[in-house]
């Protein structure tokens, strides 16, 4: 297990390269035996050897599925655990208020994934999923809460097909982000009775991950990764969810598809002695992530700066180059400890160092705030799973995460308990979406830790 004391000591500098060749005891690397899915354009994918292995993995801290119930579980001031629960107890006021008689939430509007062509409903099933989790970690669980009574039954109704198999989007676009959601609502649940259907949603993550059953080689740049539905390439966005559902779920870091998903991460990040594509090699070097390595890499925060998502309108004569930022990076740093990486991997230091430089709850660095309320989640999760109780800067300031992480949303919150952004990119116009990315990190936030080993 990765504790608190072991991880501090691997956040102020970089240890040696291991310049270890990648090991597959459990034939992750294999080569596949069939033809390449037609979705994939083979002119558009890089290829490279698969990423160097960097030492022994280990077992992440557990999921926690409970907030605290005392401030003396939290290593933060009692006030900051004081407001943090008044803040949840509010935001879950304006969720009961915002709930459909159906029993779900965003229940009326259709969502479309990045890149993708038909918008779903079905993003209402994955919100739903996500509010039910904050319900239930809250100590509002199902069997004693209507509010959550009735989500468990739209989710568990939502997700069974006409043939009666899992089936978490019919239209297909949002398939990933609504069965990354179901998991890890459900695991959060842990109804005895739920375990069948989390189980097939598991075996359903596990199979949409592209990979040699799509003929997808280890050398090429999809190698690992998920993305909406398989409907297009795969991406860290989705792929961190899958993930996050793994964790939440208990799937072991020895599990074939967080290792390959581990390729998939690595290949993703602005470091190019693990990573040596041109993009990398000729950009920051900063050990930060960008949103999707495949089809040869882009990044929302390189089409922010005016270079295009994918640097096509970088300056003439300027090597072309993708830009890191934060919501990627916290979900790149948090995914690497998932997947097992140990306190003296580069690929962790390197990402906990561009944390450090960039560290803020203002925005979301490099997109403003466009994105802010998934990229404070990520943050939350991603603390948590680090271990850290203060994150030092660049400039050597001290920061309390968790202080500032509550002070940060109770100042955003509104008068009737909800969350929104001004931006609405990503359906961030929605409150109860804010809401329910706002509850989370709050409820990882005050998630009781003092006592783990």
């Amino acid at each position: 297990m990765i504790t608190t004391s072991i991880l501090a000591s691997l956040l102020f500098g970089a240890a040696p390269w291991s310049g270890q060749t990648a090991t597959d005891e459990q034939g992750v690397l294999h080569q596949p035996s069939v033809p390449l899915d037609a979705r994939v354009s083979k002119s558009k994918v890089t290829e490279q050897d698969p990423p160097q292995a960097m030492g022994a993995i280990s077992q992440p801290l557990p999921a926690i599925h409970r907030i605290s119930t005392a401030a003396t579980e939290v290593p933060c001031s009692a006030e900051s655990w004081k407001r943090a629960r008044h803040a949840i107890d509010l935001g879950l006021a304006h969720l009961r208020r915002a709930q459909d008689e159906s029993g779900g939430w965003m229940v009326q509007k259709a969502a479309l994934g990045t890149d993708q062509q038909q918008p779903s409903r079905a993003a209402s099933t994955a919100v739903t999923a996500l509010a039910l989790k904050a319900f239930v970690q809250s100590g509002a669980t199902p069997s004693t809460d209507p509010a959550a009574k009735n989500a468990l039954a739209l989710v568990r109704a939502r997700v069974r097909g006409a043939d009666g198999f899992f089936n978490p989007d019919p239209a297909g676009g949002l398939g990933n982000y609504v069965a990354s959601a179901v998991v890890s609502s459900l695991a959060a649940v842990d109804d005895p009775s739920d375990r069948p259907l989390l189980e097939e949603s598991v075996t359903w993550l596990k199979k949409t991950q592209w990979d040699q059953s799509e003929g997808v080689s280890p050398r090429m740049d999809w190698f690992g990764g998920s993305g909406y539905g398989k409907w297009g390439r795969p991406d860290l966005s989705n792929t961190q969810m899958m993930l996050d559902a793994l964790h939440d779920a208990q799937v072991s870091v020895d599990d074939p598809a967080v290792q390959r998903a581990l390729v998939f991460l690595t290949r993703t990040q602005n470091l190019p002695k693990s990573n040596p594509v041109a993009w990398a090699e000729s950009g920051s070097q900063d050990g930060g992530f960008i949103y999707s390595p495949a089809n040869g890499g882009e990044s929302f925060a390189s089409d922010a700066a005016g270079e295009g998502r994918f640097g096509e309108t970088m300056p003439v004569g300027q090597p072309r180059s993708l830009r890191s930022y934060g919501s990627m990076t916290y979900a790149g740093f948090k995914s690497l400890l998932y997947a097992g990486l140990t306190k003296d991997d580069p690929r962790v230091v390197a990402a906990f160092n561009w944390i450090r430089r960039h560290f803020t709850f203002e925005e979301n660095p490099g997109l403003g705030q466009q994105g802010y309320y998934y990229f404070v989640h990520a943050i939350a999760r991603a603390m948590l799973a680090s271990g850290q109780v203060t994150v030092v800067d660049g400039k050597g300031v001290g920061h309390h995460w968790r202080d500032e992480l509550i002070a940060a949303l109770v100042a955003r919150q509104k008068s009737d308990g909800s969350w929104v952004n001004g931006v609405s990119r990503w359906e961030e116009g929605d409150a109860d979406l804010c809401t329910v990315y706002s509850l989370l990190a709050l409820e990882e936030a005050i998630k009781p830790t003092t006592a783990l080993p």
